[in-house]
């Protein structure tokens, strides 16, 4: 696919435009509104529609408008974390006796909050590999209101292609929900493929400087932003300001950083899939992934995170992650930095182990966050890491 037009031009402007009106005073960055709440003049006539900052705030709207400009959406959704924009949507779109079907290779938060919360809401998830649209089509039945999907997955990196299983959604009527976290909307953009709900982590790639933790949800269906919408105010799960702001202003190099992320992991991939201390190397942009065209097809690139085995099960691993120095090791992903960890005793910890050896995540299982460092420092780190693991 080719990369969205006029891309860095919204991340910049969209939300931001100077205001030079009388009593304006054209600021070309948007300003952190830090009041809670709005004086009005007439009893019922909010100034320019503020109230209180839980339901809107200058600064939390001006991001707003850029996250859905990015994923040419006609709404966009700013919350407190990926979680946070999550647990809103499931309890403004499912009932009691609702089921989701779900990617079975889901960060294992997005796990834990399907069986460990929602649960008990009496919301239940089947769990498929949506590698093959067809194993979504065999779960649906009559309970099943959302389909809820990671392409890439974290942490496997296999893809759900987006275009055939909106096919399925729409015949059944249910609604498609992508979690974009992984690409950002430089690299994909699911509701072009047919999605009808787009939701990220922005402390990820749109904040991109491990500095701020927030979500986000993009859409264009009315009828469901009203739903998320009034959620988003009666649970309150949303960014202050100076989040909202740092978030805003993450957006505006994402292409920059997206750009420069890539080319480093593609050199940091294919190192490793010649180097003989490594088993097997997962990452769209090689042709050795089994769903390289499909990656072709539906993004625009191939992102930065890579998983690999490592020969020497968790005795090797664990040697080769506390050798790093460049990669720091630590959970989260989509920083400048560079970051490393192990998936079944970090990330997906919560995930229970038979689940993670059906799955596929190993004892031996690295992932890897490839920062926009120089491609030697990477490198050389990785190789005095490898060494260190013999």
């Amino acid at each position: 696919m080719k990369k969205p037009k006029l891309f860095s031009t919204k991340a910049i402007h969209a939300g931001e435009e100077p205001n030079l009106e009388p009593g304006g005073t054209g600021d070309v960055v948007v300003p952190i509104h830090l009041s809670t709440t709005y004086a009005r003049k007439k009893l019922e006539e909010p100034t320019r529609g503020y109230e209180y900052s839980r339901s809107a705030n200058p600064t939390r709207d001006a991001l707003e408008k850029k996250l859905a400009a990015l994923e040419d959406a006609k709404y966009g959704l700013a919350f407190a974390s990926g979680l946070a924009a999550e647990t809103t949507l499931m309890m403004a779109l499912l009932e009691k006796g609702d089921q989701i079907i779900a990617a079975d290779d889901l960060y294992g938060g997005t796990r834990r909050l399907m069986e460990k919360v929602m649960r008990k809401f009496g919301v239940e998830t089947i769990f498929v590999d949506a590698t093959d649209p067809e194993n979504i089509r065999k779960a649906i039945n009559d309970q099943v209101k959302l389909v809820w999907l990671e392409t890439p997955t974290n942490p496997l990196l296999k893809l759900c292609d987006i275009p055939a299983i909106s096919d399925i959604t729409r015949e059944a009527n249910l609604v498609m929900v992508v979690d974009n976290t992984f690409m950002s909307p430089y690299f994909q953009q699911p509701l072009n493929l047919g999605a009808d709900i787009v939701l990220h982590s922005t402390t990820k790639y749109i904040g991109g400087h491990s500095d701020v933790v927030g979500g986000a949800i993009m859409l264009s269906d009315e009828g469901l932003h009203e739903k998320i919408r009034f959620c988003q105010n009666a649970m309150g799960a949303i960014p202050g300001p100076f989040d909202s702001y740092l978030n805003a202003r993450g957006l505006k190099t994402l292409a920059l950083r997206m750009e420069q992320h890539q080319q480093n992991s593609l050199a940091v991939a294919m190192f490793l899939q010649e180097h003989p201390q490594v088993d097997k190397v997962i990452y769209p942009g090689l042709e050795s992934h089994p769903q390289h065209e499909l990656a072709k097809r539906q993004m625009s690139g191939y992102g930065a995170i890579i998983s690999f085995e490592i020969k020497g099960g968790l005795k090797a691993a664990t040697k080769f992650l506390e050798a790093c120095r460049t990669f720091a090791l630590a959970e989260s992903l989509g920083g400048v930095e560079s970051l490393i960890e192990h998936p079944a005793l970090m990330t997906h910890a919560s995930v229970p182990a038979q689940v993670r050896e059906e799955i596929g995540i190993s004892d031996s299982l690295i992932r890897l966050s490839v920062g926009v460092e120089d491609e030697d420092a990477l490198l050389d780190d990785i190789k005095r890491a490898f060494e260190q693991a013999k």
